[in-house]
Parts: C-alpha cells; structure tokens; sequence
C-alpha cells in the first residue's frame, strides 16, 4: 500500500509540492511576524522610550567613554554627566522651538492650505485645464490636514498627546532612567542578554553586535549634522527669497529631517507652498529649486561623507526602508527604520564573512557577573 508521500508524489507535479510547501512557511512566518507587530503594538508604551535611550546612548558613547577614561571620572559620574549635558540641551532646544512654532504655526497651516487651493485652481483654470477630482482621497486628506480649527488631524494629534500627559511624563521617565544604566552598565547588561544563547552563539553574536552598535552610533551623530545643515540651507533659502515664517519653517525642516531624505524632502515642501501664495508662482519654482539642490546634496554629499562606510545603507533600502517603517508602526517606525536597517546590515555583513569594520577585531571574552565597574 502506498504511502500519502509517494501518493501525493505521484498524483501532483513536483513543482506544486514545493510552491506548497514554500507557502505554507511563508504563511507561519507572516503569522509570526504579525503576531509580533501586535506584541510591540501592546507594550510601545515601554519599547519607544527604551528605543530612544538606546539612540542617545549610541550618540553618547564617546564622550561617555572619554569622561571616564580621559578625565577619570567614575563610570556613574561619568554617565551621569553624559545624560546631564545632552538633556539639558535638548530640553533648550525644545523650548525655543516651541516658542518659535507657536507664534507662526497657524499662519503656516493656513499659508500651506492656501497654496494647496491656489495649485488646485491653477491646474484646473490655467494653461493645463487639468480635471482635478476634488473628492479624491489624496485631496480630502491634504486638505484635511491643513483645516483651520480643531478639525485639522494635525491639532486633533496635538490635543490628544495633551490629554496623554501622564504617558508621556511616563515613557520620559523611563528614557531618563534606561539613558542612565545603559550608559553605566551597558556591557553588564550586554552580557546578561548574551548568557540566553548558546555557547558557541555568543562570540559572533557579540562581534556582530558590535559592528551594528559601531553603525548606530554613526548614524546618530550624523544625522544631528544632516538635520542642522538641512535646515540651515531651506531657512536661508527661504529668507533670501524674503518669504515670510522662516523660523518655524527651519524649525519644522530641522525636525523632520530626523526621517531620512524623505523627511526633509517633504517638509520642504510646506516653504514651496508658502512661497507660492505669498510671491507666486516664480518665487515658488526659486524655492522647490532650492529644496531640491538641498535634497540632492544631503543624499550625494552629506550622508556618504558624514556617514561613510558606517551606514552603508542604500537610499532605495532607506526609502523602503522609512516607508514600511511608517505604515505598521506610524512616525515611531519611520523614526527608528534607518537606524534599525544600518544596524542590522552590519551585523549581517559579519555573520556573512564580510566584516565592515575589520579594525576592531576581535574582543569576546566569557565574562563573569561580578560588583559593578567604578
């Protein structure tokens, strides 16, 4: 009696049985991954604040590390000192923009909306006579998004991360306190999470995660650089033009390039549409120019240079990259993509046999769980 094997084998091509298979892994795969997005839906609340302080930390590592081995701090002091310092500008940097955003914002919105209705009317009655639905789902959601009033998704966002206080103080909190241990015992704390491998696991895994942490913290610092000369460059722009809100529009520019290439692509955009309504149609062709010229010479000459061999991350890979990030976890996901994908791409380049960083060798050591370093 024959076997279902050689049954199935005998009565369906093979080809079929191994798109069969095929899809039936990847469909437990696909259940997988969503079970997983649901999970790090549920606990975002802890994972985002957590993910930020590993942020700062890759960006602090230097002078963390400096404090302590130059100047002799103790490795608390010298993390304590480290935080101090960085949040203290933050927390200077926050206050003037937000005094900076609130004197012009509205003004902004409604200049952006503005333009969006002139483009709209320009296309429809100008040369072109283009028939632009106006029921069209990208439409009812621009012009949505620039309404006056608290009907704009952007203020309804706005009030409800103000009735949010208490997570927000909360997810603080615990960015404050995660900074801190990360930066006092990150490599205790590295080697605990190690000790969950097997044995003959942890050596590559260490030496790939520190060709990944190498990447992150690159990126990190480089992109504060990127973000100030992107918005440095649309702000002058914008002000030689003699366009009005050029604060709040450096402000929105420097914020948004945090999203790589596209972020300050598309804030740019708000300058154009400002132009438009306050000097025309011209004067906003001069400022997409502008936008533009920054654009390319951020995705041409300031990441290869900044950036370099560290974050070695194709811009298709990081245009995916933001863009899936952004649709399953919203702005969190396009904020922590570039990073995560810089990350892991060196740590797969090592696993692989192609070191990125063939300079730090190797420094694995089992280690044992004694008193913390002083």
């Amino acid at each position: 009696m024959k076997s279902l094997r050689e049954r199935l084998q005998q009565d369906l091509p093979y080809p079929v049985i191994v798109a069969a298979a095929w899809s039936a892994c990847l469909i437990l795969i696909a259940g997988g991954l969503m079970v997983v997005a649901k999970l790090l839906g549920r606990i975002s609340m802890v994972l985002i604040p957590l993910a930020i302080a590993l942020l700062i930390c890759a960006m602090l590592d230097p002078m963390n590390r400096a404090l302590h081995r130059r100047a002799h701090f103790s490795r608390g002091m010298a993390a304590f000192t480290s935080e101090v310092f960085f949040f203290s500008l933050v927390a200077l940097a926050f206050t003037l923009a937000v005094e900076r955003l609130t004197s012009g914002f509205r003004e902004l919105l409604d200049g952006a909306q503005q333009g969006i209705n002139q483009i709209i009317n320009w296309l429809e009655n100008g040369p072109l006579h283009v028939n632009v639905p106006h029921n069209s789902q990208l439409l009812e959601r621009l012009d949505s998004f620039t309404r006056g009033g608290t009907e704009s998704p952007l203020f309804s966002g706005a009030v409800k991360v103000g009735t949010t206080t208490a997570d927000f103080f909360a997810g603080l909190l615990i960015c404050l306190i995660a900074t801190f241990f990360f930066l006092y015992q990150g490599k205790r704390i590295w080697d605990f999470l190690l000790l969950f491998l097997p044995s003959h696991a942890r050596g590559p895994t260490h030496e790939a995660a520190r060709r990944g942490w190498v990447s992150l913290g690159s990126y990190t610092r480089a992109q504060l650089a990127v973000a100030g000369i992107n918005a440095i460059g649309i702000g002058f722009g914008a002000w030689i033009l003699g366009l009005p809100l050029v604060i709040p529009i450096t402000v929105i520019v420097y914020l948004m390039s945090f999203v790589p290439i596209v972020g300050a692509f598309l804030s740019g955009f708000v300058a154009v549409l400002i132009a438009f309504v306050d000097k025309g149609f011209w004067m906003a062709l001069f400022m997409l120019a502008v936008v533009l010229i920054v654009h390319f010479i951020e995705a041409n000459v300031l990441h290869p240079f900044l950036m370099g061999h560290a974050v070695s991350v194709h811009p298709l890979g990081v245009i995916v990259s933001v863009a899936a990030g952004t649709y399953l976890f919203g702005f969190p996901g396009a904020l922590f993509a570039v990073p995560l994908v810089a990350t892991l791409n060196s740590s797969v380049r090592y696993l692989v046999g192609q070191d990125p960083f063939p300079f730090l060798g190797q420094n694995f050591r089992p280690r044992t769980f004694g008193p913390p370093d002083s």
